[in-house]
């Protein structure tokens, strides 16, 4: 496994300086945002993508600090129900997959994206209960007629320009947001649909990580260190399905927090334990939202943490057994 840091912590920083910072604290990879809610702050296609020599000396500059960039972020919503917001993103989205390959990258991170409830809609519509039969209707359209036929064609393009695996982040708010509807998009689209494996945001959900780890063996192609703590009170009262600001740190249900802060080392050794023992040895990329730290010290105390936590070394033979 390698330890690495998702770029937009650090989008106050140019991108040498980000590198420089990264490699003194021992960060191994780069997870780098090239558009959608990500942004582009580290790296614009467009500035790219006409300009070979340019891409060269970005590879260049990588080398320098011996950081790779392993995945390229763009998080959006390809299949709004505003046709312009959907053509941004799903050509942002395009721009971000031929750039990845450019630089030697063959995996995208991304949201599946959620449709509205029908062709007149202006917003997207997150369906999250099955009764009254409306909202199976609702599914049962965003699936067949909007969800798996973006995704068929889209794929087909992604696999035309280089990329191999399109990992989405289970994020709610999307179609794709838990291992089910991850694995049902994977059994429509094809295996180059995987998981971008955020704990955090299984966590609120009441989803074992490690469970949810063991059901998508095979199928986890990206993974983010995150995590977020349960405020049992605040649950008691209200729920998990909580829409107060974030920013209301001590009134909601739960927030997320740097690795360590949710949960307890206990925890993440056994997550990165069953990621290990389920055939996944790729990055461990930190993503820091948490409310109450700086980057800085946020991202800086995830590294310290994770350092102790990662499997950095295959096991070799069992002289034991």
């Amino acid at each position: 496994m390698k330890l690495g840091v998702m770029s937009p912590v650090l989008n106050q920083m140019g991108l040498e300086e980000a590198l420089a910072y990264l490699s003194s604290l021992g960060v191994d990879c780069l997870e780098i945002g090239a558009g959608g809610y990500p942004g582009k702050a580290h790296l614009d296609p467009k500035d790219y993508l006409d300009n070979p020599a340019k891409v060269e000396e970005l590879k260049g500059l990588l080398k320098k600090y011996n950081i790779e960039i392993a995945a390229v972020s763009c998080h959006g919503n390809p299949i709004h129900p505003n046709k312009e917001i959907a053509a941004r993103y799903h050509n942002e989205f395009v721009d971000a997959m031929k750039i990845a390959v450019m630089l030697g990258v063959d995996t995208i991170i991304g949201f599946s994206g959620c449709p509205g409830d029908c062709e007149n809609s202006k917003n997207p519509n997150w369906v999250t209960c099955a009764w009254p039969e409306d909202y199976l209707e609702i599914l049962d359209w965003q699936w067949n007629q909007v969800l798996i036929p973006y995704w068929k064609e889209t794929a087909k393009l992604a696999k035309e320009i280089g990329i191999k695996r399109i990992a989405f982040e289970l994020h709610p708010g999307f179609c794709v947001y838990n291992p089910s509807t991850l694995l049902r998009l994977r059994e429509a689209v094809g295996d180059i649909i995987g998981a971008n494996l955020d704990p955090s945001h299984l966590f609120w959900q009441g989803i074992d990580p490690c469970e949810a780890i063991k059901y998508l063996q095979g199928a986890i192609y990206h993974f983010h260190a995150k995590d977020t703590k349960i405020d049992a009170a605040n649950t008691a009262k209200i729920g998990v399905l909580d829409t107060q600001s974030y920013g209301d740190i001590l009134n909601r249900s739960w927030v997320f927090r740097t690795v360590g802060y949710g949960h307890s080392a206990e925890v993440w050794n056994n997550i990165i334990s069953t990621l290990k023992a389920t055939g996944y040895d790729g990055v461990i990329s930190i993503e820091h939202e948490d409310g109450l730290m700086s980057p800085k010290e946020g991202l800086e105390k995830a590294i310290k943490f994770l350092k102790d936590v990662i499997i950095y070394e295959t096991a070799g033979e069992m002289w034991w057994a």
